[in-house]
């Protein structure tokens, strides 16, 4: 097929999946409902394009799952975070062993499975997926604390589940001796974690004193160091998924250049992410093996959430001072998203047996479940009464929405020998609608009065409307090449 096919076709599919987004938005639903749908309607049995490469689907599904996991770790605010840490570790370890062996015993009691399949469908069901629960109760709000537990289980939880299930696939040495899986798990996580946090303190260090030519290179370096940061810890046989997280999360709380810039790439780049990913999941589950799983995908399903899910919260959470409704809440807002379906991948690429009904049963299981689940979140939250109504509600605080004020603002740097050093801020006569906000001066920044003198070195933050923008350049260019006096030489700043 031709490059320019390609390309309508892909420009389209991304279309319809933002399309999907505020549909699914409206409905309360997660959408990855949508792209998987789109995935399965271009597949084999739709459209009829054919993809089947288990191992290409785990090498690009990986690849989604660290953007995705940086893209969190960038917009998380530490600040609401951190109380829920102590909390969200015991989800993502203790939570997570007790979710593996509730649904491990009972799917090979119930479906026949055999062990290694059984903890492998108890493993790649066990994180959470904040895209899911978040895309359902982004209008509610929540109790901080409980968005802060969901938000952190959700980024922790990833790394100890894929050494599981990376463990659990591969067939060796590790398979007889269950203290040395649980050595090399500990292992494998305090590596990654120690080198996504060197990471993130040698960049922030670095991208705080580099002058780069362009404000759009600083997200770019920044979402450079945090995949940077997996493929570090990978290479010395640690845990990637923990560094990159760690690395994302250090980084978008640190105090860096153009950080509202930074945010807004990595979001971008994630829902690039999220829908290239749940397509192609779509098109690797074969339509034909799905109806046969739905019973056992109820079974199994049902254990999850019913019975699997609250003993691992009320196991994890014992002593942390929580409320019985906040644990039900939280029981039942464990929604599973592209995770376990990516996790699903990992025994079809190393050629477990079975492994193909175990993708179809997982596959089946996040959709119902979802599609059972995500809707009945808001009503369940104000049943158990944690909807904080009366709490302080954050402000939606957006560092230059300019766009939506019909506003630019510009930064104007003075050279060392021009004539706007010297220059008094009233002396600058900008048109009505333009106005100095700022000045950084050697590393310093201020409000000034409009007495105060400009220096060479100084940077101007200065705010203007669209309509006075092009005469403010003109003025600030032609105070620059004859100072205050520049109307009267006739300098107009052409």
């Amino acid at each position: 097929m031709r490059l320019d096919i390609w390309l309508l076709v892909g420009a389209a599919l991304v279309l319809a999946a933002i399309l999907a987004v505020r549909v699914s938005h409206r409905l309360g639903l997660p959408s990855l409902l949508a792209y998987l749908g789109l995935g399965l309607l271009i597949g084999e049995s739709g459209f009829g394009i054919r993809f089947d490469d288990a191992e290409l689907a785990q090498t690009l599904g990986w690849a989604a799952l660290v953007l995705i996991l940086v893209e969190g770790g960038l917009t998380t605010d530490w600040r609401n975070v951190r109380p829920a840490v102590p909390v969200a570790l015991a989800l993502a370890t203790v939570g997570i062993a007790v979710s593996v062996v509730v649904v491990a015993v009972p799917a090979h009691l119930l479906l026949g499975l055999d062990w290694q399949l059984a903890f492998l469908l108890g493993a790649v069901l066990a994180p959470t997926d904040a895209a899911a629960v978040f895309s359902v109760l982004r209008r509610l709000p929540i109790s901080s604390r409980l968005v802060g537990i969901l938000e952190a289980e959700s980024g922790f939880n990833d790394a100890p589940v894929v050494l599981l299930v990376v463990l659990l696939s591969t067939t060796g040495e590790h398979g007889s001796a269950p203290w040395a899986l649980a050595g090399l798990v500990v292992y494998e996580l305090a590596v990654g974690a120690a080198v996504g946090l060197a990471v993130a303190w040698l960049g922030t260090f670095a991208v705080r004193r580099a002058a780069l030519p362009a404000s759009g290179l600083y997200p770019i370096a920044v979402l450079s160091l945090a995949v940077g940061s997996y493929g570090a810890a990978t290479l010395i046989h640690s845990s990637g998924f923990m560094a990159c997280y760690l690395c994302a999360l250090v980084l978008g709380n640190a105090r860096l250049p153009h950080r509202p810039a930074t945010r807004g790439f990595a979001e971008g780049i994630a829902w690039l992410a999220q829908i290239g990913l749940f397509v192609m999941l779509g098109l690797l589950a074969s339509p034909s093996e799905l109806p046969g799983q739905i019973v056992p995908a109820l079974i199994a399903g049902s254990i999850l959430v019913l019975v699997a899910r609250p003993l691992s919260v009320w196991a994890s959470t014992m002593g942390f001072g929580l409320k019985r409704s906040e644990k039900v809440f939280l029981s039942w807002a464990g929604l599973r998203g592209a995770v376990p379906v990516v996790f699903a991948t990992v025994p079809m690429s190393e050629d477990v047996p079975g492994a193909d009904r175990l993708f179809a049963l997982v596959f089946v299981i996040v959709v119902v479940f979802t599609l059972l689940q995500g809707p009945t979140l808001p009503p369940v939250a104000r049943r158990l009464g944690v909807i904080a109504e009366g709490e302080a509600v954050d402000l939606d605080v957006e560092a230059a929405p300019l766009e939506e004020l019909k506003a630019d603002l510009l930064e104007v740097r003075v050279p060392q020998h021009s004539r706007l050093a010297g220059v008094e801020i009233f002396e600058l006569r900008l048109p009505p609608g333009a106005s100095v906000t700022l000045v950084v001066r050697e590393g310093r920044s201020f409000v000034p009065e409009p007495t105060t003198i400009l220096r060479g070195g100084d940077t101007l933050l200065v705010v203007t409307t669209a309509d006075v923008r092009h005469t403010t350049e003109r003025r600030l260019r032609a105070v620059s090449r004859r100072g205050k006096l520049a109307g009267w030489f006739g300098e107009t700043g052409e």
